[in-house]
């Protein structure tokens, strides 16, 4: 995967802990791409990002595992290009969001503008969606 003692490697890290949101493609019943930004943390060796159960992602994913995973650039697009590719599976051994701190730490407030409680949060967000990434390229 990625040898975050690299100089790319640090910047990914860098990005995977400050980043609010990174983009997750997955591809439609007609093959067509769709790409959307989500919630995320990185735990252990993977991506996790909750959804709601019927959302089309996951119904996308249970078709074709396959997705990419892709950070915002800086404004001119030239430097921390990240893009991150792997299969996606249902975690059904994961907690809820709101049962996991570092996840609730960092959408708290994000939580809030929701007008959600956390435990309403994680009920409503209870599909649990883990990407080990297979493959990482992109320059910095």
């Amino acid at each position: 995967m990625v040898d975050f003692t690299s100089q790319f490697g640090r910047a990914v890290q860098q990005h995977i802990k400050d980043q609010y949101v990174i983009w997750m493609t997955t591809v439609d019943s007609n093959l067509t791409p769709q790409p959307r930004p989500v919630w995320f943390i990185w735990e252990n060796d993977s991506f996790l990002i909750f959804s709601q159960p019927n959302a089309h992602k996951v119904k996308h994913i249970l078709k074709n595992p396959r997705v990419a995973l892709h950070f915002n650039t800086d404004e001119t697009g030239d430097r921390h290009v990240m893009i991150f590719i792997g299969e996606a599976f249902i975690d059904t051994t994961s907690p809820f969001a709101h049962e996991i701190p570092e996840y609730f730490k960092k959408y708290q407030e994000g939580i809030a503008t929701l007008d959600m409680t956390p435990e309403e949060f994680g009920r409503d967000y209870s599909t649990a969606i883990r990407i080990k990434p297979a493959e990482v390229r992109g320059w910095e």
